[in-house]
């Protein structure tokens, strides 16, 4: 067992913290006041290949493994603890995997080499009005084949989808989850995947929220109405839409952890460096064992956690390496990342908040635009805090003692 980093992994995070710290860390107040990211910041992204990272060269993509798009993941979260453009990253990475696994080619080979370039957004569309994670009680989006031409006709409405003011404005798709069998009994496999561009296309009306933090990206929703959409856009076979989405998931959950662990070793480190130098009765703050203490259980918690990220990242790559489908143990392990890193993070930035004091309830602090961003992966996005204890749970002890499923 290695705990190294070889040459190419070195050099990698080497390259994207060179990138990262010149380019994106001094413009994170900006892009949480002015809420957006810079284009130079999205085309020098590009230049780096970190756009769509894991999609093949064939598309535009760098053909990383997980590995290396987790160490890019946690690099960007401790240049940008706003998380605007690391949520960015890693919502087009996750999702332009699964696209270039399950698309059709025409979907691909229009979609994929303009999100590689960051000309356009791809996004991700599950949640409805109704609830998130209990897609089947509450997902009421259903798409219905035309038999005349095999077009999909989709009616329904999503809700707290990042990106969509950038989709509509510069152009973007979104992966849309929809019924597409009303059989009750279908459970899992009553869901199809669909690559839905949505700008310009009739029948979408989109809603903005106005999100506390992780203001550089939009957050909204979209109703549709009798949209119509070309076959070539579904991702997957039909009524396999759940599973292909989970894959995504899992991608998903394993690069939040990496860039909450960025976030909070950020301002874990701009903690260390007040409190060695700010005094209190004629002693730095960091002797009292009352800071330094926590500081340690904190070290400690960001550590482990660093390492169970990186042991997800870690499966992920074995798995699709060996063509083995170990999707529970991916699913126990990413959920654990995600879990474990929100939490500890927001711990961290707490803490490290009363060691600044009153400067930390300011803007001039960076440490309280860390919460307000943080706070956001323990709510709910890529699965609340209590849907990762159930997957948790299901996976060590089987679905049969989950007390919903009796």
């Amino acid at each position: 067992m290695d705990f190294g980093w070889n040459e190419e992994q070195r050099l990698w995070r080497q390259a994207v913290r060179d990138f990262a710290q010149k380019e994106i860390a001094p413009r994170s107040r900006e892009i949480d006041t002015e809420e957006h990211i810079p284009q130079e910041i999205i085309k020098g992204m590009a230049d780096l290949g970190l756009w769509a990272p894991v999609c093949s060269e064939q598309y535009g993509g760098a053909g990383m493994d997980w590995t290396m798009v987790t160490i890019a993941a946690e690099e960007l979260g401790k240049a940008d603890i706003s998380l605007a453009v690391p949520v960015t990253f890693l919502v087009e990475a996750a999702w332009a995997f699964v696209l270039e696994k399950y698309g059709s080619d025409e979907a691909k080979e229009e979609i994929l080499p303009k999100v590689a370039a960051g000309e356009q957004v791809l996004g991700i569309a599950i949640t409805e009005p109704e609830g998130g994670s209990d897609i089947l009680r509450t997902c009421r989006t259903r798409a219905v084949q035309d038999s005349s031409c095999d077009d999909w006709i989709l009616n329904g409405e999503k809700v707290f989808i990042s990106l969509v003011r950038e989709s509509l404005d510069k152009g973007g798709v979104h992966m849309l989850l929809v019924r597409t069998n009303p059989d009750p009994e279908a459970g899992h496999r009553a869901f199809t995947f669909f690559a839905l561009p949505i700008k310009d296309m009739p029948g979408i009306t989109p809603t903005y929220f106005d999100n506390m933090g992780r203001k550089g990206i939009s957050t909204g929703g979209f109703a549709l109405e009798d949209v119509r959409l070309l076959d070539a856009y579904r991702v997957g076979e039909v009524d396999r839409g759940f599973y292909h989405a989970m894959e995504g998931f899992s991608a998903a959950r394993v690069l939040i952890g990496a860039s909450c662990v960025g976030a909070a070793q950020a301002v874990l480190e701009l903690g260390m460096e007040h409190i060695k130098q700010r005094q209190a009765f004629g002693r730095p703050l960091g002797s009292y064992e009352g800071i330094s203490f926590p500081l340690a259980d904190h070290y400690a918690e960001l550590e482990g956690t660093r390492l169970q990220v990186y042991k997800a990242a870690w499966l992920l790559d074995q798995m699709y390496a060996s063509g083995t489908k170990n999707h529970k143990e991916i699913a126990l392990a990413a959920s654990v990342a995600k879990l474990r890193a929100p939490l500890v993070g927001f711990d961290i930035m707490n803490e490290v908040a009363d060691w600044f004091g009153a400067m930390a309830y300011t803007k001039e602090c960076p440490v309280e635009m860390g919460i307000r961003a943080i706070r956001s992966y323990s709510i709910g996005a890529e699965g609340g805090m209590n849907i990762l204890r159930i997957i948790i749970a299901r996976e060590l002890l089987g679905p049969e003692f989950l007390p919903y499923r009796q």
